[in-house]
């Protein structure tokens, strides 16, 4: 789901209140209004080369009682394309996402969908769950599908300081929740594509045999003719031993946007692919492991 530095930040929003300790989490059932299917679906999702867009962002992390406000500008511009393992995909550059510094992450748009291949630098855990689909078109609202379920995954990190990176459990949803009209720096939008996308993760202490839970959610909102326009992203992970868990909030609005005309190729390439977390150093480590690009938007 993990709409993953981040385009298409297809999102995860949680609005819980405390750590989690437990696993098997699904997302909530969707509502039973009449399904509304969005014309021109790839309108939400331009990638012509040359669009640009300009983010301000803000950050909270820390422990539960220690928080600390962190504020950065992220700009997201598409470059061109490359083939990875035979697929051509599309080329975001971010200069911040997330304030993570730069990284390239890599998209497949066509007739059915967007699937997510990755980014540059990636993290162990991202690059075994790739690629993956976050987007099928036509959108309709209400609707939700499964990214991935996958176990024993190498989480890519010692959390418990015996030598040995910890295994993970790791499953992905993303849902369409509706269209609300969203105010940014960049303007007000109408009738923008409102996304949640959903992460657990059940991490196995390889030294006391425990196992901890994680929880990456993020809302994302999508404007035609512009992409992403904001979105909001909780990560929570629960203590490893007798310190406190930490939870880390990351928001993203759209400042100003160069959108380029489409250009053919880029929205339609040929076949589709297969399949589809202050200052504590496992807070640094969490997070270059989970915020993938896959959980992010694509602009």
């Amino acid at each position: 789901m993990m709409f993953g530095q981040r385009r298409i930040r297809l999102v995860l929003f949680a609005g819980v209140a405390c750590l989690l300790f437990v696993a098997g989490l699904t997302p909530a059932p969707l509502g039973a209004e009449e399904p509304v299917t969005i014309s021109q679906s790839t309108d939400y999702f331009p990638d012509s080369v040359g669009s640009r867009w300009t983010y301000k962002g803000q950050i909270t992390e820390g422990p539960l009682q220690t928080v600390e406000n962190k504020f950065f500008t992220n700009i997201s511009k598409v470059t061109g394309t490359k083939t990875i393992k035979g697929v051509t995909v599309t080329v975001f550059q971010d200069t911040n996402p997330g304030n993570h510094g730069p990284s390239e992450s890599y998209y497949r748009r066509d007739s059915v969908g967007i699937v997510y291949y990755g980014s540059d630098p990636g993290t162990p855990l991202e690059k075994q769950i790739v690629p993956y689909q976050i987007f099928r078109f036509p959108l309709i609202i209400p609707s939700s599908f499964q990214q991935f379920d996958r176990t024993g995954l190498d989480f890519g990190v010692d959390m418990d300081r015996d030598g040995k990176d910890e295994k993970v459990d790791v499953r992905g949803w993303s849902s369409l929740i509706g269209q609300e009209t969203i105010t940014v720096p960049a303007g007000t939008f109408k009738d923008a594509v409102k996304v949640e996308a959903k992460m657990t993760m059940r991490i196995h202490l390889s030294a006391s045999r425990r196992t901890i839970a994680g929880l990456d959610v993020m809302t994302a909102w999508f404007a035609k003719g512009v992409g992403l326009i904001k979105y909001s992203e909780r990560q929570e992970l629960s203590a490893v031993k007798e310190d406190r868990g930490v939870v880390t909030e990351i928001t993203e609005e759209l400042e100003s946007y160069d959108v380029k005309p489409a250009k053919g190729s880029l929205s339609r390439l040929e076949s589709t692919p297969e399949g589809i977390f202050a200052d504590d150093t496992r807070d640094h480590e969490l997070r270059e492991v989970v915020f993938s690009a896959g959980l992010r938007a694509y602009p």
